[in-house]
């Protein structure tokens, strides 16, 4: 999100940068009282490992239950606007912030707060990695250890119904696009025995053109949302009646994108979704 300009921030924005990650590689020796969320998958993340009481404010998107699994159970806390004012004021221990907004990141670790990033995930082993590492840094590593174990068995039975021999699929998007071999969804599908096929979208994703998923598409659809009528541009690709005739329902499944965004129990709610849909296709 946009942060409006400051002028009184005179430090060069490497230096404000290397306070970033120098606090988040200090650890206090007590656990943090006041924590903020500036991240959607940090919400989730401190919903599941913190205590009530540690968690000073939310993201704004904390209660968007189209992005987050954990919306109700963040509704009985504040939530921060899209700005270091409204985080600053609440005084916190520690910031935990996502991947991106980094000039976010540098105006709070110039004012003296502890800020650390929430990494985005790749993989099935870097999401369990990642609960292990913020419940030890919100003081409960137990609780770390708990949700890693039963991701580790969600992913275990789902790799128990995976397709055999695998299947081609891409999550495709609105307007076409699809996401990469290198993100987290991808290597949920790996799991559950779809693979990308040869002309996939390498790295975080890219677009994919009607033509080629008509001529040279993969066997299995795995749509993040199901449009019905085209409402708008974005819809009128989903809705197509060739891809609609290419892909009927027994080559498509349904992943909304609130379980693939993060680790944490979005992704474990995601396994499971995951191994549900998988019927569909037997």
């Amino acid at each position: 999100m946009a942060i409006r300009k400051r002028t009184v921030w005179k430090s060069s924005i490497g230096t404000v940068l290397a306070l970033v990650f120098a606090g988040a590689a200090c650890m206090a020796a007590e656990p943090p009282r006041r924590v903020v969320s500036f991240n959607l998958c940090a919400d989730q993340l401190l919903l599941a490992l913190a205590d009530p009481s540690q968690i000073a404010a939310l993201s704004p998107y904390a209660t968007d239950d189209t992005l987050s699994v954990t919306a109700k159970q963040a509704a009985g806390f504040p939530k921060i606007d899209w700005n270091s004012e409204s985080v600053v004021n609440l005084a916190p221990d520690l910031v935990l912030s996502g991947f991106s907004d980094r000039p976010t990141q540098a105006i709070l670790a110039a004012t003296g707060l502890r800020v650390v990033q929430v990494a985005l995930v790749r993989n099935l082993d870097e999401a369990r990695a990642q609960v292990r590492e913020i419940a030890t840094l919100l003081g409960h590593p137990e609780r770390g250890a708990v949700l890693a174990d039963k991701l580790q068995r969600a992913e275990d039975d789902l790799k128990a119904v995976a397709l055999r021999p695998p299947r081609t699929a891409i999550v495709l998007q609105r307007e076409g696009y699809t996401e990469g071999t290198e993100s987290l969804v991808a290597s949920m599908l790996s799991a559950a025995g779809l693979k990308p096929p040869p002309n996939a979208r390498g790295g975080i994703g890219g677009f994919m053109d009607m033509e080629t998923l008509l001529t040279a598409g993969p066997d299995i659809l795995v749509l993040q949302e199901t449009a019905k009528h085209a409402t708008d541009q974005g819809a009128l690709f989903l809705t197509h009646p060739a891809l609609r005739a290419r892909y009927d329902a027994t080559k498509r499944i349904s992943l909304p994108s609130r379980y693939t965004l993060c680790g944490g129990p979005a992704l474990l709610e995601g396994l499971g979704v995951l191994k549900d849909e998988l019927k569909k296709l037997r």
